[in-house]
């Protein structure tokens, strides 16, 4: 029986998940929320975009699970286990980690990156060595390969169109009879795209993912389906593992910085006067130190520490972990001022109106009119900007990591790739598949996270649909 491990991350992470669905649930109760939110997922864009952060985020928390595996007990003690910390993530891509090879190999290469000095019928000959792992099942890989390749491609893309078709189906079924309606006339609705929520679009989204996943997983159990690293590592392996350290690094410091940006702001612009000036010179000093060297500084007499008092940690995941989680911190109270300033602007505006100055004539104090009056008319701004942050952090990670400063080496992440790709594009041949691959993926999380954040703007701040509805007259009438 493996031994579960609860490292800050994996408890942060869960009680995200937990607030997320009590959130949701709130939704489901409050018709007004739910009439807001069925606004932005009515935007294509949106939908689809969520759909994709959906299936990151499941990836993210199936890496969030650790358990550290049971050894085999000895007589007379106590049972062990391993010292390494897995995740689910790590168990089910066991195959991947166990294909490690000897160093570079391109995508979907049998044969090494670099000629090797071969022994060949008793002859030292230069030549590609056969990868250890990849394409082992073949008994001649030189005719054999264009073939295997090209099977298990077009058997992965008939399982991702089947199982596109199922999930069509069953999204046509289910709103047939939501609907009490026959199924051809819902089926009908959906390719006419006569639905209130863009229901084809999500399904072609659905589609798409579901074909570029089945030759991945066809071809991953047998070739480097994004070839090797310097040290012979699937990049694969290494892209997925780096959604985690963008999830949590894009939540957790976006999270740190609301509890001083909504206290602050919401005294500011409520109080006014000299604790309004006090806040201002605050976050106007802290905006005027450069980000990258003030997080900077901070990361590494965090990691002084850290090396100081490595009795503080049982495995190297654990020590890896909390030097995530305080460079989340650092994120947080180092970039709540631009969030700050825009609640400070909305309670001054806010404290002017109608059923605030009533409170005030009724006696009612000062903290319950922020709590019960002003707070939940912000909230809006809070959530966008939350949802705007989030690709924002996760880009940031990357630079950090880029100079050296963002997460522990041994940690999975977009930056770290991109930051060993460097000498690896300069080389001749060129190795570029471990920036394409991290670019990629990171491009992917963040324009999705991106599109979201636009939907969820337009649906909360009526400003900005105020604004998007000139722009769009004003450009008809150009025309």
């Amino acid at each position: 029986m493996p031994k579960f491990v609860f490292l800050w991350t994996d408890a942060v992470m869960l009680l995200l998940v937990l607030g997320g669905l009590l959130y949701a649930w709130r939704v489901a109760r409050n018709p007004e929320s739910r009439r807001t939110w069925r606004k932005a997922l009515r935007a294509a864009p949106a939908l689809c975009s969520a759909l994709v952060l959906l299936a990151f985020g499941s990836v993210a928390l199936l890496d969030s699970l650790h358990f550290r595996r049971a050894l085999g007990p000895a007589e007379g003690q106590s049972q062990a286990y391993s010292p390494r910390a897995e995740s689910v993530l790590d168990a089910l891509l066991a195959r991947q980690f166990e294909m490690r090879e000897a160093t570079y190999s391109r995508p979907l290469a049998w044969q090494g990156f670099a000629k090797q000095s071969l022994l060949v019928d008793g002859r030292t000959e230069r030549g590609y060595p056969r990868l250890q792992h990849a394409g082992t099942h073949l008994a001649d890989p030189a005719t054999q390969w264009a073939g295997d390749v090209t099977r298990r491609t077009f058997a992965g893309l008939a399982a991702g169109a089947l199982a596109a078709l199922a999930m069509g189906a069953a999204a046509v079924g289910w709103r047939a009879g939501a609907g009490r309606r026959p199924f051809s006339q819902s089926l009908r609705e959906v390719l006419r795209n006569e639905t209130d929520l863009p229901v084809r679009a999500a399904l072609l989204t659905l589609a798409v993912m579901a074909l570029l996943a089945g030759p991945v997983i066809a071809l991953m159990g047998h070739y480097h389906v994004f070839g090797t690293d310097r040290t012979g590592n699937d990049v694969l392996l290494q892209a997925l593992k780096s959604v985690r350290t963008a999830f949590v690094i894009g939540t957790l410091a976006t999270i740190a910085t609301l509890p001083l940006a909504i206290v602050f702001g919401v005294v500011a612009g409520y109080f006014r006067g000299w604790v309004d000036d006090l806040i201002q010179y605050l976050y106007t000093t802290l905006s005027s130190v450069p980000n990258v060297l003030l997080i900077a500084a901070c990361v590494l007499m965090v990691q002084v520490a850290i090396d100081k008092h490595p009795e503080w940690f049982e495995t190297g995941a654990e020590r890896a972990d909390i030097r995530l989680l305080l460079l989340c911190l650092v994120l947080g109270l180092t970039g709540w001022a631009s969030l700050c300033r825009l609640l400070r602007a909305e309670t001054l505006k806010v404290r002017e109106l109608e059923y605030v100055q009533a409170a005030t004539a009724f006696g009612i104090g000062p903290l319950r009119i922020m709590a019960r009056h002003i707070l939940p008319n912000v909230m809006h701004l809070v959530l966008i900007t939350t949802v705007l942050e989030f690709s924002a952090l996760i880009l940031y990670e990357a630079v950090l990591s880029y100079v050296g400063v963002g997460v522990d080496p041994s940690m999975n992440s977009y930056g770290g790739m991109i930051n060993l790709a460097r000498s690896e594009m300069s080389r001749d041949p060129v190795v570029w598949w471990s920036f394409a691959a991290a670019f990629g993926f990171m491009v992917t999380l963040v324009l999705a996270a991106n599109l979201f954040a636009d939907g969820v703007r337009d649906a909360f701040d009526p400003r900005s649909r105020s604004l998007r509805a000139r722009a769009l007259l004003a450009a008809k009438a150009v025309s």
